[in-house]
This record gives structure tokens, C-alpha cells and sequence, in this order.
């Protein structure tokens, strides 16, 4: 008889990739403790040992690990600011699942911390209003990622199968963002 293996100790990381995983697959609506819980094999109860404040904690966690975003500073604002959006769009696009949280949920935490990085960054690169500059780039990733989401047919319960990757999208996406950069410079 082969021996057991021990339970994968739970962690914060654990339970939000969990979680990921619920949102993507079943939509945000479907994410509940107990349904995350069965997930992770543990009672639910055990995750508030990790998220004391439960699924409110577990809702700002989410939101705060799809909208954390770091890159390293590039030659220019403009390749600084490309970086970000880029990153940010992918980030969000992996999980649709969360997409309302990161639209509606306030700038906390690591967040907050990265969009005053990304704020510090564009000025040091010579942006003049890199804090305005930062939220023309945000509303654009979000308004993107969210026009890219509906289209794909990710939230339509008559579609079998959504498009993850749309070439016209990343045209489009590429050329907004080069458009947004030049009205940065004026």
C-alpha cells in the first residue's frame, strides 16, 4: 500500500490561485468560501486563518493580484509606459474571471505601491504630469481588457469555447497605446 502524502500546507498564494482558477472557470458570482474551500480541500473556515476579514479579503486580494504590476524602468517614459500597459494588459487578460474587481475596487495594497513606482518612473523618464499620465494609462488597459473580455465571449453561457487571443486586438490595442503616448507628449 502506498503512502499517503501530506495535504499541501494552505497558504495566502494557495488560496488565490484557487480562487483564480473559480473565477476564470465558473465566473465571480460562483466564488463562495465553501465552494473555494471543497476546492482546496479544507473546511472553509481554515481559509479566514489566512483572510481574516473572509471574502471580502479574498475580493481585494484578487483585485490586488491582477491590477500588481512591476517593470523595470526602459530607456524613455514612452518604452516605460508601453511596459506597463503591456504587462498590466496581460496580467488582466489571464484572469477575466476578476475583471470587474480590478475595474471597481479602489487602489490598495502592492497596487497602490506599483502606480506610484509607475508614477515615479514616468517623471524620472521626463514625463511632465506623469500622476495624470498614469491614469490616461490605466483607464485605457482596463477599457481595453474590458472591451477584449465582452467580445470574446468569455461571460456568454451560449458560447462553448472563447477566443483567448485576437490578432485584431493586439492591432488595435498597440495602436491606441501609441496614439494615447502622443497626446502624453503635447
Amino acid at each position: 500500500m502506498p503512502a499517503k502524502r501530506p495535504p499541501v500546507p494552505l497558504s495566502r498564494e494557495r488560496i488565490i490561485e484557487a480562487a483564480l482558477h473559480i473565477a476564470d472557470s465558473q465566473g465571480l458570482r460562483r466564488l463562495t468560501m465553501r465552494r473555494l474551500g471543497d476546492a482546496l480541500q479544507v473546511e472553509a473556515m481554515a481559509i479566514y486563518h489566512h483572510l481574516p476579514r473572509g471574502k471580502e479579503a479574498l475580493m481585494d486580494a484578487l483585485a490586488e493580484h491582477v491590477t500588481t504590476v512591476h517593470v523595470e524602468q526602459g530607456p524613455t517614459w514612452q518604452e516605460t509606459a508601453k511596459a506597463w500597459c503591456r504587462a498590466g494588459r496581460e496580467l488582466l487578460r489571464e484572469h477575466p474571471g476578476v475583471l470587474a474587481l480590478a475595474l471597481t475596487k479602489p487602489p490598495k495594497g502592492a497596487t497602490a505601491i506599483a502606480i506610484r513606482e509607475q508614477t515615479e518612473q514616468l517623471a524620472e523618464g521626463g514625463l511632465g504630469d506623469a500622476p495624470e499620465a498614469v491614469r490616461a494609462l490605466r483607464a485605457f488597459v482596463f477599457g481595453s481588457v474590458a472591451v477584449e473580455v465582452q467580445q470574446s465571449g468569455w461571460a456568454d453561457p451560449e458560447v462553448d469555447e472563447w477566443v483567448r487571443r485576437d490578432e485584431r486586438a493586439d492591432v488595435d490595442f498597440e495602436r491606441g497605446l501609441d496614439a494615447l503616448l502622443k497626446g502624453l507628449q503635447t
